[in-house]
């Protein structure tokens, strides 16, 4: 990215609080964002090839949108969780292995998605965020969701494509979760706890694509309780 263009986009973002520098094959922050006032509300950072993003990002506190998709990153910045206004975050298709245990201070978060990366267990950090209402986790490598799970308030949870072989009975505690998508995992149709299914107000669970067929799950204790909530909610569609 030439210096006139980085010029360009710096300038607009102090007028706006909106800095996109997507796709500009990036490998090290921008010199400008380490004098830059704090005023960003947006900030889009996708599509380059950062490895790490430097503590620093935790001097914009008034962020709400931050995307760091696309890109090589093994780790989050600890210092985000200084960011206390932030409703978003995207950190898709990278090579995150953990997220930091601070992120529990994000209380605003709405919308986080971490899908494609290399997490192997469940961020239970986000359990307790009680504006969050979707929670990707899709395509990474979690083994278990864990009794701590019940605290989430999210509406959707997506553990599509990871490696889970076992459910804690308490997300039936869930007070909010509508949808939970567990395909392509490696569930056996016993491991499909049923509270969950004759408990909770989840009215929507994909599992296609794990170690059981249909007819099995059909099978299992609480089915007909889970179908009528899945049916309820087809018709207030219609």
């Amino acid at each position: 990215m030439g210096n006139t263009a980085v010029k360009q986009h710096f300038e607009t973002a102090q007028r706006t609080g909106v800095l996109k520098i997507s796709q500009k094959r990036l490998k090290e922050f921008p010199p400008q964002l380490r004098e830059f006032p704090n005023v960003l509300r947006t900030l889009d950072l996708s599509e380059n090839h950062f490895v790490t993003i430097p503590e620093l990002i935790g001097k914009f506190t008034l962020l709400k949108h931050l995307n760091f998709s696309s890109n090589k990153l093994t780790s989050l910045p600890e210092t985000l969780g200084k960011c206390s206004k932030l409703e978003t975050l995207n950190a898709m298709n990278n090579l995150i292995t953990f997220v930091p245990l601070c992120y529990e201070a994000l209380k605003n978060l709405k919308h986080i998605n971490l899908s494609n990366n290399q997490i192997t267990e469940f961020p239970s950090m986000f359990a307790g965020l009680k504006h969050l209402d979707m929670l990707d986790l899709s395509r990474n490598k979690i083994t278990a969701l864990p009794p701590a799970a019940k605290d989430l308030y999210c509406t959707e949870l997506n553990l599509n494509q990871n490696q889970i072989t076992s459910l804690a009975e308490q997300l039936a505690d869930c007070p909010k979760l509508k949808t939970l998508r567990l395909e392509e995992n490696c569930l056996q149709v016993t491991a499909i706890p049923t509270r969950i299914l004759k408990e909770s107000v989840i009215s929507t669970i994909l599992v296609d694509g794990n170690l059981f067929n249909n007819k099995q799950f059909t099978e299992l204790d609480g089915y007909e309780e889970y179908q009528e909530r899945y049916t309820a909610v087809k018709k207030k569609m219609f």
